[in-house]
């Protein structure tokens, strides 16, 4: 039928999209996901807990730029230790926040062991914490590191064997900085003044004093170091790796693959910006002094070990005799809240820190939907019932267009009968069955393609959603009701165990839950609602769309399906409503009914 033969192209399309994604791209992702974190688990156990010095991670060169040649390399130890067993080979002090536990090692100096209490790694509150920084010595070494280059040769500054000393009792916490202290005995006194506020901010204070009979010229540098390559999600939506907002240049993505044939990226003259490494949901960055330049670099060290770093070098500052400088830098290592970030960004004018998170191309669309979500969700306490808020919205924000495209297609129902007339009549002459049928659109004013306005209506809207329940870690493990104890994941159940009644696991393909039926049912009564297809294929086609949908969204995250199915049920009421203001018979049962009854045989049919 002409009429739907648009409207069939645009759900041809979009199944199109969506199964090539998820079969495609997305499937592969996850497996080739799946298969590192198993090879990665099975070398860690292979590996022996043996006691091994603590690595060392020299400071970068000397050089304006730090280059290939100059960068500071990481001494790989005989075996890995736990992380327990690295963490008593340095003397440390106590980091203790509401939001953060860990510590700082005083060999160094450096920020090497945090727990971020909030987030667990399951949903399951007693799981344990995530672990977002880890000691070198033992596995995932992850860490950040402050320092000072010397100009010249000859300068006994602190290093990463540095021991620093620190008052008795010293603890980090909201309202008590601690301060590191390290005399080179030639005249310099270096102190170093970690602080933290009630998120994930950390302000580094590097302060030199100079009691030598000579000026001293010292650079500051700061690096996020990450030994051996990271496990990823592996998703194209995602980026995971290197980021940075570098002044003039602007957002800077660089993937962990992206530094095997380039092992180094360096924007020399930055003058505002930040850099780091971030994860799906969480993130180290490091935030250079306000009103001085620095140079950044993106690097990748294979030898003696492979190791990712994020670093910088700020300008050169001149300490006389008798005199002293001190240089401010901040760290972010924590979770990616929007509303965290934001603030960073308002409140310490961070350049587009927003930027950590991952908006996507289209973030002029997700990142208001979020902000929608959030919003409703303050006001109701639960992000499903946030979603379902804004879909009704979005339903109101669209109804004018929606509404014409429904008044169009009752209309096309109204009026064919004269349709069917038409093609009986040129049914052996194609251009005049088209030529008429056009007349008939334009004197009854119809729109043969409005029928597939909502369809591609629902498509933008849908993967914005996707990407906000996939990025957004306010979404990780928000529950809605019953079964669902986080939106972002995939709905648990199964209707191929009967539920949970059959104590039997069913491999992915076969999950489909409860809300993918129930999205499934929705789509298919919105698909009878419309006159069934004359046509053989249109009818095949319109009456396995439902199931294919229901399985193929059956491994989306749930509220991504719980919106489907809410929009849907919202356009059946809608559909209805407006073809009975157009005096056009509803004739839903009618079609239900239609595919439980028995065609009759054509005359002359064996029987």
């Amino acid at each position: 039928m002409f009429e739907n033969r648009n409207f069939i192209l645009a759900i041809a399309l979009s199944i199109a999209v969506l199964v090539g994604w998820q079969y495609f791209v997305a499937g592969p992702q996850i497996e080739r996901a799946r298969q590192q974190a198993i090879e990665a688990e099975q070398q860690q156990q292979q590996q022996q807990p043996t006691a091994a010095p603590d690595t060392a991670a020299p400071a970068p060169g000397d050089a304006a730029v730090p280059s290939a040649t100059e960068a500071p390399a990481l001494t790989p130890a005989a075996t890995v230790l736990t992380r327990e067993a690295a963490l008593q080979q340095s003397p440390r002090i106590p980091i203790d926040t509401a939001r953060l536990s860990g510590s700082i090692n005083l060999k160094g100096g450096r920020l090497d062991d945090l727990h971020l209490k909030d987030f667990h790694e399951t949903v399951d509150p007693t799981s344990p914490t995530i672990i977002l920084l880890s000691p070198t010595g033992g596995p995932d070494g992850y860490f950040a590191e402050f320092g000072w280059i010397g100009t010249t040769g000859g300068l006994a500054l602190p290093g990463p064997d540095t021991t620093w000393a620190v008052p008795e009792g010293a603890r980090l916490t909201t309202t008590s900085p601690v301060t590191l202290t390290f005399d080179n005995g030639a005249g310099l006194i270096f102190k170093r003044t970690i602080a933290v506020d009630r998120n994930f901010m950390f302000t580094v204070t590097d302060a030199v004093e100079n009691k030598g009979g000579g000026a001293v010229s010292l650079v500051p540098y700061g690096r996020i170091a990450r030994l051996g390559l990271p496990a990823t999600q592996g998703w194209y939506i995602l980026h995971e790796g290197l980021i940075g907002v570098l002044g003039d240049e602007g957002l800077q993505e660089i993937a962990y693959g992206d530094l095997e044939d380039e092992p180094e990226i360096a924007q020399p003259g930055i003058d505002r910006g930040w850099l780091g490494i971030t994860d799906k949901y969480w993130a180290t960055a490091l935030v250079p002094e306000k009103g001085r330049k620095f140079d950044a670099r993106f690097s990748r060290f294979d030898q003696p070990s492979l190791f990712f770093q994020a670093d910088y070098r700020g300008e050169p500052i001149s300490v006389p005799a008798g005199g002293a400088a001190e240089t401010s830098s901040r760290l972010f290592a924590g979770a990616k809240q929007v509303a965290v970030v934001d603030g960073y960004q308002a409140g310490l004018g961070i350049e587009n820190f927003e930027l950590l998170i991952d908006w996507g191309w289209f973030y002029f669309i997700t990142k208001p939907l979020f902000l929608l979500i959030d919003w409703f969700f303050r006001l109701f306490g639960n992000f499903g019932i946030a979603i379902l808020a804004v879909t009704v919205l979005i339903k109101l924000f669209f109804f004018p267009l929606a509404n014409k495209s429904y008044k169009s297609m009752s209309m096309m129902k109204k009026v064919q009968p004269q349709m069917l007339e038409i093609r009986e009549r040129y049914k052996d002459d194609r251009a005049k069955q088209q030529q008429a049928l056009m007349e008939l659109y334009k004197t009854e004013k119809i729109n043969p393609v409005a029928g597939c306005w909502p369809m591609l209506i629902q498509v933008p809207v849908f993967f914005a959603l996707y990407k906000v329940l996939f990025v957004t870690i306010e979404m990780r493990h928000a529950p809605f009701f019953g079964w669902i104890k986080d939106l972002a994941a995939p709905d648990p159940t199964s209707i191929f165990n009967l539920f949970g009644l059959i104590p039997w696991d069913p491999p992915a393909f076969l999950l489909i839950g409860v809300w993918p039926l129930i999205m499934g049912v929705t789509m298919f009564f919105q698909m009878k609602l419309n006159p069934a297809p004359t046509e053989p294929a249109q009818q095949m086609i319109f009456n396995w769309m439902p199931v294919i949908f229901t399985f193929m969204l059956a491994t989306f995250p749930a509220g991504l399906v719980i919106y489907w199915a809410w929009n849907n049920t919202l356009s059946v009421l809608q559909q209805y409503v407006i073809m009975r203001r157009q005096g056009v018979k509803v004739e839903l049962w009618d079609n239900v009914s239609g595919m439980f009854k028995r065609k009759p045989k054509k005359a002359g049919a064996k029987s």
